[in-house]
C-alpha cells in the first residue's frame, strides 16, 4: 500500500476545482464591478462620513493588523475614485485582472473603515471574497466557453462564502443566545418588527404565533445552505429562489436587504447565458478583453 487515494484526490479536485467556462467569470465580474459602484454609493456610502468621528474608530482585527489610522475624508474620496476607476475600466474590458486586483485592494480597505465604526456588515462575505478571487482568474470574453479549473475554483470559493454566510449565522443565534432553541423559540422577530418594521410587517403583531415558526423555518433554511454545494438543475434554482424569496420578505417587512450575498448567488448559475440577451450582447461587447494591437514591422 502506497497510501495514494487517487481516487478521491479526484473527487477531492472535481470538487474544489470544477472545470468551468470562463465565460462564466467574465460575465461575474462584469456583475460584481457594477454591484461595488452601487455598493459604495447607496449601501455602504457612509466612510466619508465617518472622518468627523475619529473617536469611534474601532478598527477590525484586520484593520489592526494593518495599523490602519481613522479615515480621513481626503483619503475616503481618494479610495472611492480608484474603486471607480478599477471597475469602470474593467467593465471596459482593460486589463481586467490588474484593475480588479486594485478593485479587491480598495475596496476591502473600505469596507474594513465601513465596518470599523460600530456596526459589522456580514452580509458582504461573499461580497468581498468574489473582488478578491475573480483577478485570480485569466481574463475572457463572454463567449469563451472553455471549461477553466481557474474559474472553477473561484466559483467555488465565491460559493463557499455565500454558504458560510448562512451556516455561520447558526453559530451566532448560538452563541448570542445559548442555544439554536433558544433563539427560535425567543421574540426576536416581534422585537424587530417593534423596532424597525415597516408598514407592511404592523398586521403581523396581531398574529404572534406566526413568529416562532417563522424563525424555525430560518433556521432550517440556514442549516439547509450547504445543499447549495451539491445540487444541481431545477433543485438548486428552486433553492436559490428560497433564499432569495426570504431575502426579499426581510426587504418588505424589515428593511434588511442583503443585497450584496444576494448577487453573489449568481455564482451558482450559468450567468454568462445573459449574453443571449440584447443588453447581454451589447455588455458582452463592452466588456471584451482589450487586446493589445499587433505592432507590424517591414521586411
Amino acid at each position: 500500500m502506497t497510501g495514494r487515494d487517487p481516487v478521491g484526490s479526484s473527487v477531492l479536485r472535481r470538487t474544489l476545482l470544477p472545470a468551468l467556462p470562463a465565460s462564466r467569470v467574465a460575465a461575474l465580474r462584469a456583475i460584481v464591478a457594477v454591484f461595488v459602484l452601487v455598493d459604495i454609493v447607496v449601501i455602504d456610502g457612509d466612510v466619508p462620513g465617518h472622518a468627523a468621528n475619529a473617536e469611534y474608530f474601532r478598527p477590525m482585527l484586520l484593520a489592526r493588523l494593518l495599523h490602519l489610522p481613522p479615515v480621513t475624508e481626503a483619503g475616503a474620496h481618494v479610495l472611492q475614485t480608484v474603486i471607480v476607476l478599477g471597475c469602470v475600466l474593467g467593465l471596459l474590458g482593460w486589463r481586467p485582472r490588474l484593475t480588479g486586483a486594485v478593485v479587491g485592494v480598495a475596496f476591502g480597505v473600505w469596507m474594513l473603515y465601513s465596518n470599523s465604526y460600530g456596526y459589522i456588515a456580514h452580509d458582504h462575505l461573499a461580497l468581498m471574497v468574489a473582488v478578491w478571487v475573480l483577478p485570480t482568474v485569466p481574463a475572457a470574453s463572454w463567449r469563451d466557453d472553455t471549461p477553466s479549473e481557474a474559474a472553477g475554483w473561484a466559483l467555488r470559493c465565491i460559493q463557499l462564502a455565500v454558504v458560510a454566510t448562512y451556516f455561520l449565522s447558526v453559530l451566532a443565534k448560538f452563541l448570542a443566545s445559548g442555544s439554536v432553541a433558544a433563539w427560535a423559540d425567543s421574540a426576536i422577530l416581534a422585537w424587530a418588527i417593534i423596532r424597525r418594521g415597516t408598514p407592511w410587517a404592523a398586521w403581523l403583531l396581531h398574529v404572534p404565533w406566526v413568529f416562532v415558526p417563522a424563525q424555525w423555518a430560518a433556521v432550517a433554511m440556514e442549516l439547509s445552505s450547504p445543499l447549495a454545494l451539491f445540487l444541481r438543475g431545477r433543485a438548486l434554482y428552486v433553492l436559490i429562489a428560497v433564499f432569495l424569496g426570504f431575502h426579499l420578505s426581510t426587504f418588505l417587512l424589515l428593511g434588511i436587504h442583503f443585497l450584496p450575498t444576494a448577487v453573489c448567488w449568481a455564482a451558482f448559475v450559468p450567468v454568462e447565458r445573459l449574453r443571449d440577451t440584447r443588453a447581454g450582447r451589447r455588455l458582452a461587447r463592452l466588456t471584451a478583453p482589450v487586446r493589445p494591437r499587433a505592432v507590424s514591422r517591414a521586411v
